[in-house]
């Protein structure tokens, strides 16, 4: 990362750094702060920052090299992308950074975010570098000004990525947070999906509901997947549905749901434009599609451990696995960083994913996430994360959830097999 303070480096980091291990690479964000507060004493004032107090400067540079340090190692160990989360404003600093990885050969990508709006900066201050634990003895007021007089002293030795200076460099300059990019000689096929990635989000307030459809006719009976209409239950839910977003009043919603009935039938009452996802449609179960789970134990008892064992790898014959499912869903997922206020309709194992890259789960807990019938998930995006609400409707439904049985040997007995299978009909 390189740019100013209350630039949004942190969060891009962040961000970047879920969506990779959300697509399966494995990336560690290393933020320099974390290393310069654990190696000092308690911060006092932005004298720290002053480029003339050597011995501050002879610290930083030191944490600066124990951050590069650790995240070299990692990405020895098998880490995949190293996301070294500093200010990198100065070339020395950068020719550091080239002169240690190089030595490794590993390619190296700069993300530089430049900021020029003071409405921004403003608020990037306000909103997280005062809540930051440098300011957690601090009066807010003496903490923003404090803080503003250290970006000063990092702007007397700025050296911004240049298209000429640095034209054999691979790096993206992103300006006013998405207002413009500037791209330069990129190499592979990550930088390639972060320079998509990093051009598609919209950093302004937002909020995504996620819910699954109203519950149906075969998740009354057990089975999974098929196209069955809603139940009763399902169609009062659909009705409670609607009127909860009358109430909520959201400004600019609109409604995606997969291609399958159960989702469009619980979004026919609600006033809002509606959009048909195919990406959004649930998880193909191949030979297993309308089985219950006790059919498939024991027509399929070797595939039903299998899928025990690695739910999110296992792919059902002629179906889908989980890892599938991420890579059907990565459109979806770019579309919706870009708009505002959206309700997603769609199904337990596409909620699970959506769900994971939201919250930062990794895929053993994805697999397993619990996502209700008839519950809305409410997901504000945050600084560094995402806040969640859940809101029942109160209409009864089944529960559809099985979690991971404790016996998943492909010797066990039957009655091991379906220990977790939630009760249904039939």
């Amino acid at each position: 990362m390189v740019g100013l303070p209350a630039r949004g480096k942190t969060y891009i980091a962040k961000k970047m750094a879920r969506y990779l291990n959300w697509i399966g690479i494995s990336t560690k964000v290393f933020n320099n702060g974390e290393y310069r507060r654990h190696y000092t004493a308690e911060y006092e004032s932005h004298d720290f920052f002053r480029v003339d107090n050597d011995m501050a400067m002879n610290i930083r540079r030191q944490c600066a090299e124990a951050a590069l340090k650790d995240m070299l190692d990692w990405l020895e160990r098998g880490g995949n992308v190293g996301v070294f989360d500093a200010t990198n404003t100065t070339r020395d600093r950068r020719r550091m950074i080239l002169d240690s990885i190089n030595k490794l050969q590993y390619k190296i990508f700069f993300v530089e975010s430049v900021c020029e709006d003071p409405e921004i900066i403003e608020e990037n201050v306000k909103e997280v570098k005062v809540t930051s634990p440098d300011y957690k003895n601090m009066d807010k007021e003496e903490a923003i000004k404090d803080f503003l007089l250290r970006i000063q002293h990092y702007q007397t030795s700025y050296e911004p990525l240049s298209e000429n200076f640095d034209r054999q460099l691979s790096f993206i300059k992103i300006f006013n947070q998405g207002e413009r990019f500037l791209v330069n000689k990129i190499n592979g096929h990550i930088q390639s999906r972060v320079v998509y990635f990093l051009m598609n989000f919209d950093v302004s307030k937002r909020t995504i509901y996620l819910l699954r459809h109203g519950e149906s006719e075969l998740n009354v009976k057990g089975r999974i997947g098929g196209n069955s209409d809603l139940s009763e239950r399902g169609q009062n839910y659909a009705q409670a549905l609607a009127k909860f977003v009358e109430q909520e009043n959201i400004p600019n919603l609109k409604v995606w749901t997969s291609e399958l009935k159960r989702t469009q039938q619980t979004s026919e009452h609600i006033e809002a434009p509606k959009e048909c996802w195919k990406a959004l449609n649930e998880i193909n179960a191949g030979v297993c599609e309308e089985m219950t789970y006790e059919e498939i134990a024991v027509k399929y008892p070797e595939e039903f451990a299998l899928r025990d064992q690695n739910k999110y790898t296992y792919r059902y014959p002629k179906g889908e696995s989980y890892e599938d499912l991420v890579a059907r869903l990565e459109p979806v997922i770019m579309e919706l960083e870009r708009q505002k206020n959206v309700m997603v309709i769609a199904h337990q194992a596409v909620a699970r994913c959506l769900l994971a890259y939201f919250l930062d789960k990794n895929s053993e807990e994805l697999a397993y996430l619990k996502v209700p019938l008839h519950t809305i998930l409410k997901l504000t995006p945050v600084a560094y994360g995402c806040l969640i609400e859940e809101i029942n409707l109160n209409v009864e439904s089944v529960d559809t959830h099985r979690e991971r049985p404790k016996n998943i040997s492909r010797s066990r007995s039957i009655e091991a097999a379906l220990e977790t299978v939630p009760p249904h009909e039939e």
